[in-house]
């Protein structure tokens, strides 16, 4: 296992499921991390629980949505820790229906969280990794984006599938060493991500597939380690975690 001490790290919404068990792991194996979602006191009461276990942890309220609070993320995070190596993309919505219930707004929501809000991540953290002279964009996908559309999820699919596409550009544009990117695509997790669903039908389903065959939010944070930990030569362009019993 190669090591994280030294490194900085910021993750968008950490306030629960994946991006919280980041950085609780991450932090554990000697990380700095910034813990950033809405929900200040749901950050500010993890990042309690990391410095009392001896880690070093800090926390900043954003809404992925918001250019300027991505940029005034990685500013804040240049700041205090003098750096910034990895910016992980976490923050994501599903409030998933058929395309025929014209939820207009959910599909406005998806792209706005989903997309934008990774697109917003690109626009904060590109700068400062060329200033800086290296930095890891690491995105939480899913393989919703790998298999096409599923009924009911055409639009969450087509976000997350445009967020594949967008790393894949930026890997290629990016082959002078400096920028390193990682897509990881998990299946069924066990978060609270069922909960932005507004279709109750959809909602219940996917909570009920949830308990029966999801893997721990900690599964996806050992793939975020395993890709940040490698060495500056070494890109993990993808990721997908599955449950072995997930079709």
């Amino acid at each position: 296992m190669l090591s994280l001490h030294g490194k900085i790290v910021a993750i968008t919404g950490a306030s629960g499921g994946i991006g919280e068990a980041t950085a609780r792991l991450l932090a554990r194996r000697g990380a700095a991390v910034v813990l950033a979602a809405r929900r200040g006191e749901r950050v500010d009461a993890i990042a309690r629980d990391i410095r009392e276990e001896g880690g070093q942890a800090a926390t900043c309220v954003v809404d992925v949505t918001k250019a300027e609070d991505l940029r005034r993320l990685v500013s804040a995070t240049v700041e205090q820790y003098g750096r910034i190596d990895v910016l992980v993309n976490n923050a994501g919505i599903a409030p998933i229906s058929p395309l025929a219930a014209l939820d207009t707004e959910g599909w406005s929501a998806m792209i706005d969280v989903n997309l934008r809000g990774m697109l917003n991540c690109v626009a904060a953290a590109l700068p400062v990794f060329h200033e800086q002279g290296s930095g890891h964009l690491v995105s939480i996908v899913s393989v919703a984006g790998l298999s096409g559309a599923t009924p009911s999820m055409a639009v969450y699919a087509a976000t997350k599938n445009a967020v594949r596409s967008v790393h894949e550009g930026l890997r290629r544009e990016s082959t002078d060493g400096v920028v390193r990117t990682t897509a990881i695509s998990p299946g069924y997790v066990r978060t609270d991500l069922a909960g932005s669903m507004t279709d109750p039908h959809i909602r219940d389903a996917t909570r009920k597939n949830m308990d029966a065959m999801g893997i721990p939010p900690a599964a996806i944070a050992r793939a975020v380690a395993f890709a940040v930990e490698q060495p500056g030569d070494v890109e993990i362009g993808e990721i997908n975690v599955r449950p072995t019993v997930q079709a």
